[in-house]
């Protein structure tokens, strides 16, 4: 179940209740006149089965509320309701399938941004794997995939993508293409500075290291690998369940290639710089497709359950 808290002007309340009352799944409907301050206006909350709350909020949206007053909505952990199981049953569908593209956007949006943090995050986590590849530590390595940003951007790009929103779409793609130059660039002076210490050195590097050799010998398999991982993570937004996002950043080798290649070229092996910078393409790319995919099988999927033709989401 979603809970929404809304703010309508006066004169928008009697209307917006009578879109609240007529959306199945709807319940537990509060009114509060004159309760707001700032947006001035009625209190308005209600509890919506999550498979009625995409139509819901795009009524909500296409009717002005957000722009006149305001519209909340938090995940209900546990409800004890015989009108909120009623409200659940009644509406189609089942609600962990159901996709609540406003929500989806909303985190993209925050988690897509070319910020400081975002640059922060990916260039230590670039960083770190650079030290699991020198040192062939396996715990090293998961720990910088798990530390990296970088799947906010790409479900930035599917959701632009299927949302058919460009704005979103490019503002996702500049977060990859500006923060993984960005971050390779900086592990590879970090390498030099790490060098110049006796902390790093070409000996260590050229050494053989069979944990993280794979980086920069990509395959058909580290594809299929994109791809799964691609899905998962997608699901794992769109589903509220967010668990499942540690195990996609650590079946994916974007963070670990990036640090090998910049690695790579700080000691002139061409070779293993191209090779990495082929396995960060090849995850890259394979997550874009098969999130875009998963976003649109979504799409149709509950245009269906709902008997109707998928409308712009």
């Amino acid at each position: 179940m979603l809970h929404l808290r809304l703010i309508a002007p006066a004169d928008r309340t009697d209307s917006v209740i009578e879109l609240l009352e007529g959306t199945v799944g709807t319940t537990h409907l509060v009114v509060l006149p004159g309760a707001a301050r700032e947006p001035a206006g009625d209190v308005i909350m209600c509890d919506v089965a999550r498979e009625a709350g995409d139509d819901l909020l795009r009524a909500l949206r296409s009717s002005g509320l957000a722009e006149h007053g305001s519209i909340s909505v938090e995940d209900i952990d546990l409800s004890l309701s015989e009108r909120a199981d009623r409200a659940e049953e009644d509406a189609p569908g089942e609600g962990v399938d159901a996709v609540l593209w406003e929500s989806l956007s909303e985190a993209t949006h925050e988690e897509s941004r070319l910020t400081v943090t975002y640059l922060a995050f990916l260039t230590v986590a670039t960083m770190l794997a650079a030290c699991g590849v020198l040192t062939d530590s396996a715990i090293l390595i998961v720990g910088a995939m798990v530390v990296g940003p970088e799947f906010g951007p790409l479900a930035g790009v599917c959701t632009g993508l299927v949302r058919r929103a460009p704005q979103l779409a490019l503002r996702s793609l500049s977060a990859l293409l500006v923060g993984f130059p960005v971050a390779m660039l900086l592990t590879g002076a970090f390498s030099v500075l790490m060098d110049g210490l006796g902390l790093f050195s070409e000996e260590d590097f050229l050494k053989p290291h069979p944990v993280s050799e794979f980086v920069w010998k990509p395959d058909a398999m580290s594809f299929v690998v994109a791809l799964l991982a691609g899905v998962a993570g997608i699901l794992s937004l769109t589903s509220s369940k967010s668990g499942a996002l540690v195990g996609v950043a650590i079946s994916v080798t974007t963070v670990p290639a990036a640090a090998n290649a910049a690695l790579a070229l700080s000691y002139g092996n061409l070779t293993e710089t191209w090779g990495s910078f082929a396995q960060l393409l090849v995850n890259l790319g394979g997550i874009l497709l098969a999130g875009t995919l998963t976003l649109l099988g979504q799409k149709l999927f509950w245009a269906r359950v709902r008997g109707r033709t998928p409308a712009g989401a």
